[in-house]
């Protein structure tokens, strides 16, 4: 009997249009059930990191899942460790460079699955996780990441951040951080790693290596997204990120250099130039918060970050004041 089919069509950054024709009744998940692995990278975060591994553990999905934790600058956990054929826990330490990146592709080189998943120390999926993802990205064979919302625990405060969207295109990455797109969300399809590569350990300070991700997978391959908030994010001082202006402002400015298609997108430049005005301003660089603001409102004069910045730049509102107004509304700067 003939297969039907259905005619999808994805457009890419560029503009550029594919029509792919895939089953109409895809069955999501092939038999036997592919291996996840799952990379932990964490430092000196015991108890938060013992939270992720069980819920990993946890998860709903059938198939068989390892789990690699990578210890980064801290002394590696054996007691955490588990054998088994359908789950298992292992312990490795950050065999290239010192950092976030370098440990999740430490973590990376030493998997195994056919997908591979990412958690952060502080965070938690629900277990409802990988059974979505897998099938969700079975629906497009061309797609190299999936990802998820995420449910935004901050001061006692939870709020869910979800993007109604099947497939996230360069275009809109390029508008808009989706910062419910978050790297603890990220499964990527091994066979298509090797063309995007792994994450960068040259962004300054490691800070929106995950935006980049994000940004090189989107630039090759559909992004497939599950709108429903199914991994738990604590935003709070225990990040390594927290509130570390000159580390953000680097990062961003080296983002800005290394994709010029953020020129084509005025919105999305404009909002990249706000948070670095933002940064300097909160450092004290009067100066550069101004100009910096000024080139974010020249690009899009209704991105509020400019006047905000200016606020701070001059006194009127403490950048910590600031950041507590939007985090206790699950959103960032």
């Amino acid at each position: 009997m003939k297969e039907k089919h259905l005619a999808r069509k994805y457009t890419s950054g560029g503009g550029s249009e594919r029509i792919e024709t895939l089953p109409k009744e895809v069955s999501p998940i092939t038999s036997p059930l592919p291996l996840v692995s799952v990379v932990i990278a964490t430092r000196d975060r015991p108890e938060m990191l013992r939270e992720a591994v069980d819920a990993v553990l946890s998860q709903d999905y059938s198939g068989p899942i390892e789990t690699i934790v990578v210890f980064d600058q801290s002394e590696p956990d054996k007691g955490i460790e588990r054998e088994g054929d359908h789950r298992s826990v292992r312990v490795t330490t950050n065999s290239r460079k010192v950092g976030l990146a370098g440990a999740r592709n430490s973590g990376i080189r030493s998997s195994a699955g056919e997908y591979i998943a990412f958690c952060d120390d502080d965070d938690y999926w629900l277990p409802g996780r990988l059974s979505a993802q897998i099938a969700a990205i079975s629906a497009w064979p061309d797609a190299s990441l999936a990802t998820t919302g995420i449910r935004v625990q901050y001061d006692g405060e939870t709020f869910d951040r979800t993007l109604d969207a099947e497939l996230v295109p360069m275009t809109a990455l390029l508008r808009d951080r989706h910062t419910q797109l978050h790297p603890s969300t990220f499964l990527l399809r091994r066979s298509l790693l090797d063309a995007v590569g792994l994450v960068d350990e040259q962004v300054p300070g490691g800070f929106g290596e995950d935006y980049e991700f994000l940004l090189r997978h989107a630039k090759l391959h559909p992004i497939v997204n599950v709108a429903a908030p199914l991994v738990v994010v604590r935003w709070g001082k225990q990040s390594f990120f927290f509130r570390r202006w000159e580390t953000m402002a680097a990062g961003l400015t080296w983002l800005l250099r290394r994709y010029p298609e953020f020129e084509a997108s005025r919105r999305g430049s404009a909002r990249v130039r706000g948070q670095i005005a933002f940064a300097h301003a909160a450092m004290g660089n009067r100066r550069r918060a101004v100009r910096w603001a000024a080139s974010s409102w020249r690009r899009n004069p209704l991105e509020l970050r400019a006047p905000l910045t200016v606020a701070v730049a001059v006194g009127l509102v403490r950048p910590d004041r600031v950041m507590e107004f939007l985090h206790n509304r699950g959103r960032g700067i």
